[in-house]
């Protein structure tokens, strides 16, 4: 009986987006666009967090893993997708599947909760300025990130299991682009019952606890902005509010669509624009929204950019 919880599938094959021949070229345009800017974007927030000691506070610690989180998170999905619009049959072993299912949870999980971790960030910075070099200590700011990467390492090995014990024993198709949660639990031969259970579970949970954390977090952070006599101090603040909000705005309400509605209104293409949109384009959104309009970022980008064209002006004042 136990051996019927082993999977027969050795491998699947990955439909893609689109089978219109009139689309592979230019959508396979377009996300090597995307992705390009994707892992330049977020190495490069990376690199200049990491070794522009200016930048060595707790907001930018935590935007810094943003971009960690974002990179590895496109790099999971966006080259499988790629290959989709270039080969004939875009095949994917099971180990790798499996993998590439584990990976994906991960990210998208840390994604959350670093966003919720940035939000309390931002609380701490608005409603206690005073004190907020000891509340958001070094030792702080490491445990809250340790805590962000348990939690989706966590959440990702309970999905993998769950998909794991399912047998696939029939079609071996997978009608999407990449290994995910509900396409495989449509291709399985067995009871998904647990499974999908453990998915309303497990991504209602995550869900709820960091979007009540993020909106009580804004609840007070919006009633100290508005006790601020300063309109200049008050538009600074709701421009810092205004970058993670439509960023966080952007990653739930898509996450909703895809895994939050009625089976009743099931509709694959509806889901698989939601899940590009969190899955390749938020995570080159995000460096764009947070350090374009930063203005410590670039004014670090303009020095990098003065020496690397010499400048003696950056040259001298980078020294």
């Amino acid at each position: 009986m136990a051996r019927k919880n082993y999977s027969a599938a050795t491998e699947f094959v990955l439909v893609g987006l689109t089978d219109e021949p009139e689309l592979q070229l230019p959508l396979f345009l377009l996300f090597l666009g995307i992705y390009v800017v994707s892992v330049l974007g977020n190495l490069g927030l990376v690199l200049i967090i990491a070794f522009n000691s200016k930048l060595h506070t707790p907001m930018y610690f935590f935007l810094g893993n943003l971009a960690c989180i974002d990179f590895f998170y496109s790099s999971v999905v966006t080259p499988k997708l790629l290959g989709n619009f270039v080969l004939e049959q875009n095949i994917i072993s099971y180990p790798a599947c499996m993998t590439q299912l584990f990976f994906y949870c991960d990210f998208a999980i840390a994604e959350c909760y670093m966003l919720t971790a940035m939000a309390y960030d931002r609380y701490v910075a608005i409603c206690s300025p005073l004190h907020y070099n000891v509340t958001m200590s070094q030792k702080v700011c490491s445990v809250l990130v340790t805590g962000v990467y348990s939690m989706a390492t966590v959440g990702a090995m309970a999905y993998t299991i769950s998909i794991i014990r399912l047998s696939f024993c029939g079609d071996n198709v997978v009608h999407y682009y990449f290994c995910d949660i509900v396409p495989l639990l449509k291709l399985s031969c067995s009871s998904t019952s647990i499974s999908e259970f453990l998915v309303i579970l497990l991504g209602g949970f995550n869900a709820l606890a960091t979007i009540v954390a993020i909106i009580i977090s804004y609840v007070f952070i919006l009633i100290s902005i508005l006790q601020i006599p300063s309109a200049e101090r008050r538009s600074k603040a709701f421009s810092t509010c205004g970058s993670h909000l439509t960023a966080a705005g952007v990653f739930y309400g898509s996450m909703i669509v895809m895994y939050f509605k009625p089976a009743s209104s099931s509709n694959m293409a509806q889901e698989k624009v939601a899940s590009v949109f969190y899955s390749t384009v938020i995570p080159m959104l995000n460096p764009l929204i947070y350090s374009l309009r930063n203005k410590d970022v670039k004014n670090v980008l303009r020095k990098v950019i003065g020496m690397r064209y010499g400048t003696h002006q950056g040259s001298s004042q980078d020294h």
